[in-house]
């Protein structure tokens, strides 16, 4: 028997990845139905409706439950796992991309800035740039280092509103509750 057939032959994997792979197509097509655009990174990528990370482990907690019963161990700990993923996207990661959103609009929009970017002067390292700052004098500071060139947009799908998470637990919820165990 193969590796690839006892993991498939495991209904908790099973009810995780399929929750997991319905989160991901639900965020396909919600963005074609909002967007009229078919985005297929989407499929991959982090952040949206609903929280692919929050169905997969929504999915393994009930998982564990119908298979272990509610009083194991590892339901308690499928449970505890599932909280910190589901808080850290609403918290740390969601930060990140909120972050991220401010940080593109100063380094791509803002035109009347303080200073500005200008690319150095040609060298064997490409990927650098050098700040400028606009003194009141009209020259220049000069820096020791050049900075690395942000030319770029930071990832700014990163998180999740709690009501993506939620539509997230309902996904899992439903794909453990409706799929059989073998």
């Amino acid at each position: 028997m193969g590796i690839f057939r006892i993991i498939a032959s495991n209904y908790i994997v099973n009810v995780g990845f399929v929750a997991w792979f319905s989160a991901q197509i639900l965020k396909v097509l919600l963005t074609w139905v909002f967007t009229r655009k078919l985005d297929f990174e989407r499929m991959v990528g982090a952040g949206g409706m609903p929280s692919s990370h929050s169905a997969l482990m929504s999915s393994i907690v009930i998982a564990m439950a119908n298979r272990r019963g509610f009083s194991s161990p590892e339901f308690g700990l499928a449970l505890a796992i599932a909280a910190i993923v589901m808080y850290d996207a609403m918290g740390v990661r969601r930060a990140a991309g909120e972050q991220a959103k401010v940080l593109n609009r100063i380094v791509f929009e803002f035109t009347n800035w303080p200073f500005f970017l200008k690319p150095a002067p040609k060298t064997e390292d490409e990927n650098t740039c050098e700040v400028y700052a606009e003194a009141q004098d009209g020259e220049a500071p000069e820096y020791d280092e050049p900075l690395p060139l942000l030319n770029k947009e930071l990832k700014e799908f990163l998180g999740h509103t709690p009501l993506e998470v939620l539509g997230g637990c309902i996904v899992g919820i439903l794909v453990a509750v409706f799929m059989p165990m073998v």
